[in-house]
């Protein structure tokens, strides 16, 4: 094909998006007639609340549903022509005819016979276990991503977005709910192809907990987005998409869950489809407690006067209460067959109080020891909303097709805290902490695709990010010394964080034989302003203005040995920008003896990323092992310093006090390689595994001179080296055990092994879990129980090496708890099919970034 041909093509399929609007006139034309019915059933008695619907044969939006009342009978209206006629009721088995609607009337009645056992289950229907006839890999490889259906995940059944990531393939979820992909946490979460106030600001662990698991229909595992992906997240994207139902009719279902530690939720899935309008509604909510508790033994260097601190050591239990809710609720109308809008609407709510208790253990050079107890009373609300919108045009049924979306969203977050600190028994200070947070952002996509011949497709688009943090921060103090309250002006602050990033991508899609590939440029000019003022005295704002403008290439091969049995060879190039947290002098102030110092000089660091992998997918197993290498420069590194306490002048306080400091800083290299393993397989009828192991070694480099105190409170250089290499493993196996048709069980076990550089050394973690599904109600339910971290084992331990010190610590997140949820399902009328167009080889229609609003 010449490129005059590739230019007719083009201009020809681009004129037709003027005549869209005309076209949609002609799906209204039609009139329609009101008809009337009922259903029986062999002994000619009524069947209440059955589900009868009518799919058109020759226009699928003229197709709809309704349900018996108590009397058996239905009234609908229908444009006259040829129907496919479906009638199902719980306890009957499901009946079809052919009708040919010609005018307004009764049609009579329609028959259906019921179940011959009790036991004779509608499993293709059933959600949530794995007893289906045709049942649905739960892990599936294509070209740019990697697809997991969380149905079958029973041990996460009744949780939430953070337990279903727990069990993800080349996934992994710490202790302290950070999740990382193949040993790197800079990791991109989207909601349905894009951020998503459902996930709040920086993208917490209380996020995480507040979208329910049975929200979720699949999760994609990004490890190397293409040019198509915005460029942040060095380690991948992981994309959320939720459910949202194809049939027609009334269809969702209802999920209530109890457990302990304390959680009680129920969520549920609704949606109704009938002619060319569908709406739908997605919620839930509920209360959970959680307790974390962390220890940390400092033993200190150089000691010889009497007041020189020699150990400390650290416990501190945190037990937290939450409630927290979120709803989704949108339509999505067809103006024509090919052509719909969308717009949906989101709120999340969070609240939570915490307490929490430190205990600090001194031991000095010479004096007895001294001890301190913190008392900490904490509250947190967050408020989120989000509004989507946009428009889906199908030009044609080929491939060629145009995404437009907008999406407007605001979060906004209140944090208080009241710290209460004694030493030896009588009063040492308070400190009384107002943390206030205001997340806006606006996010515009246009998304193109045409497909150029018979095996290639060009991809074109532009998005507009504009995201505005203002930081409020009051830090309120007291002493022994001043016991009336006053600001501490170093961190009682107001600052302003403003990205805005331009991006257009171009992309290429073909196949040569055997041979599909895939070419891409993306260019994002990114601006970020900050604005920062603190309360010191005679120091002025500081105002900074960063701005880059990088190129992200990415290519994708694949060769196709036979049918689901192909090689992939793909290369990108990454960034991982600074969190806006990370980049505010002094963010955090919560306690005085380990402070978190922000950086206003960070800078983004970027990756050049490789993978070779192999993919083979059978009826009874998928196996998919990738070779990767990352290598990663200006490295983000948190340099963890001890300095002796100082007031807002720089002047060290008498009587001297050690803090503990952690700083971002981009430093040296970091090189990580290995094999990613992933699996499943049917072993039996009855026997199901679903694994991954990721082998990888690291290498990290870099090194850096810090101003630090010696024991006499003398201003001393020292070097902070964070040098090392080494090999370590992860590793999951999930196994299902299918009883009977209605009854299933799944043990998991987890394991984490060490990581070791000269600066910290972390060691190995494991933890098994446990669950059990059992369906009734003819499949329409189902009930089922989970144990996290049966031998409560899940547990970081780590030591950390610095200049004058060294740190031993231990922390635990969530400690054992299990659970116990009841799911029913309703369901009315036939999928949806859209119209079939022909395969593209490199086709990602399963969802991704060019996802518009739900």
């Amino acid at each position: 094909m010449n490129q005059t041909e590739i230019i007719n093509i083009f201009t020809k399929k681009t004129l037709g998006l003027t005549f869209v609007l005309s076209a949609a006139a002609l799906a209204f034309a039609q009139e329609k007639v009101g008809i009337s019915g009922s259903v029986v059933n062999k002994n000619n008695q009524p069947v209440p609340y059955a589900s009868v619907t009518f799919s058109n044969k020759a226009n699928k939006l003229f197709s709809d549903a309704a349900l018996t009342d108590e009397k058996g009978q239905y009234t609908l209206q229908l444009a006259p022509g040829n129907y496919d006629v479906s009638v199902e009721a719980i306890d009957y088995k499901k009946s079809t005819l052919t009708k040919q609607i010609t005018a307004a009337g009764n049609i009579g009645a329609l028959s259906i016979e019921p179940e011959a056992t009790a036991t004779n289950l509608k499993t293709n229907e059933i959600q949530g276990v794995t007893i289906t006839a045709q049942s649905t890999k739960p892990y599936k490889v294509e070209l740019d991503k990697r697809t997991y259906d969380p149905s079958q995940d029973i041990v996460s059944k009744g949780g939430n977005l953070q337990d279903v990531l727990a069990n993800v393939p080349s996934v992994s979820v710490d202790t302290d709910g950070t999740v990382s992909m193949r040993g790197s946490s800079n990791v991109k979460f989207l909601i349905n192809g894009k951020p998503s106030a459902l996930l709040g600001i920086d993208d917490g662990a209380n996020a995480l907990q507040s979208i329910p698991a049975d929200q979720i229909e699949r999760i994609e595992v990004i490890t190397n987005p293409s040019s198509k992906f915005e460029a942040s997240g060095t380690a991948g994207i992981l994309n959320i998409i939720l459910k949202k139902s194809k049939k027609t009719g009334f269809n969702g279902s209802v999920t209530g869950t109890v457990g302990y530690l304390p959680q009680t939720n129920l969520n549920t899935n609704l949606s109704w489809r009938k002619g060319n309008l569908t709406w739908f509604l997605n919620g839930g909510g509920g209360y959970r407690e959680s307790k974390s508790t962390n220890r940390n033994d400092d033993y200190f260097n150089n000691a010889v006067l009497d007041d020189d601190l020699v150990q400390r050591n650290t416990d501190s239990e945190n037990k937290n209460k939450s409630n927290n809710y979120n709803a989704s609720a949108g339509i999505v109308y067809d103006i024509t067959d090919k052509t719909s809008v969308n717009a949906s609407g989101t709120v999340r709510t969070f609240d939570s109080e915490n307490i929490g208790n430190i205990d600090y253990y001194y031991t000095y050079f010479k004096d007895p020891n001294s001890t301190s107890k913190r008392v900490t009373l904490g509250s947190n609300n967050n408020l989120a909303f989000q509004g989507d919108f946009g428009l889906d045009h199908k030009f044609n049924d080929k491939g060629q097709n145009l995404s437009l979306s907008l999406s407007l969203q605001r979060n906004r977050s209140y944090n208080d805290t009241d710290i209460n600190q004694t030493r030896n028994g009588a009063f040492e200070l308070q400190n009384i902490v107002n943390q206030n947070t205001i997340n806006r952002s606006v996010i515009a996509k246009a998304d193109y695709e045409l497909p150029i011949g018979e095996n290639s497709k060009l991809e074109a688009g532009y998005r507009l990010d504009i995201n505005n943090n203002d930081y409020s921060n009051d830090v309120q103090q007291s002493t022994l010394a001043a016991p009336d309250l006053s600001f501490l002006p170093l961190y009682t602050y107001d600052a302003n964080y403003k990205e805005t990033f331009n991006a257009f991508y171009l992309q290429f899609k073909s196949k040569i034989g055997r041979l599909g590939y895939q070419l891409g440029l993306r260019d994002e000019l990114s601006n970020v302003d900050i604005f920062y003022k603190n309360l010191v005295a005679n120091k002025p704002a500081i105002n900074t203005t960063k701005n880059y403008n990088n190129l992200f290439p990415s290519v994708y091969l694949s060769y196709e040995i036979a049918k689901d049995n192909q090689f992939l060879l793909n290369y990108t190039r990454r960034i991982d920008r600074p969190r806006s947290f990370f980049m505010i002098p002094n963010p955090n102030y919560n306690d005085n003896q380990n402070i978190f110092d922000g950086n206003i000089d960070l800078n983004p660091s970027y990756v050049d990323s490789y993978e070779f992998g192999y993919s083979i997918s059978k009826k009874k197993f998928t196996i998919n092992p990738t070779l990767y290498y990352r290598h990663q420069t200006d490295d983000t590194k948190m340099l963890v310093y001890n300095k002796l306490a100082e007031d807002e002048n720089g002047n060290i306080l008498i009587p001297k006090v050690v803090e503990s400091h952690t700083k971002p800083i981009n430093l040296g290299t970091d090189d990580r390689y290995g094999l990613d393993l992933n699996f499943n397989w049917d072993a039996t009828s009855w026997l199901k595994f679903l694994g991954n192991v990721d082998l990888f070694g690291y290498n990290t480099k870099g090194s850096t001179v810090y101003d630090t105190y010696d024991h006499l409170g003398n201003p001393i250089q020292a070097v902070a080296n964070f040098e090392g290499k080494g090999f370590s493993t992860r590793a999951r196996l999930t196994t299902t055990v299918k009883v009977d048709k209605t009854l299933n069980f799944q043990f998991q076990g987890f394991y984490r092994g060490g990581q070791k550089t000269a600066y910290q050394d972390r060691k190995d973690m494991y933890a098994i879990n446990f669950g059990a599904s059992k369906t009734i109600w003819n499949g329409n339910a189902t009930i089922s129980f989970n144990i996290q971290d049966i031998f409560n084992t899940r547990a970081m331990r780590s030591t950390t090496y610095t200049a004058n010190s060294v740190r031993d610590s231990y922390m635990q997140w969530q400690p054992r708890q299990f659970a116990l949820s009841f799911t029913y399902r309703f369901k009315q009328g036939e999928k949806i099919e859209q119209p079939k167009k022909k395969k593209d080889i490199n086709a990602n229609d399963a969802g991704g970034d060019e996802q518009g609003p739900m």
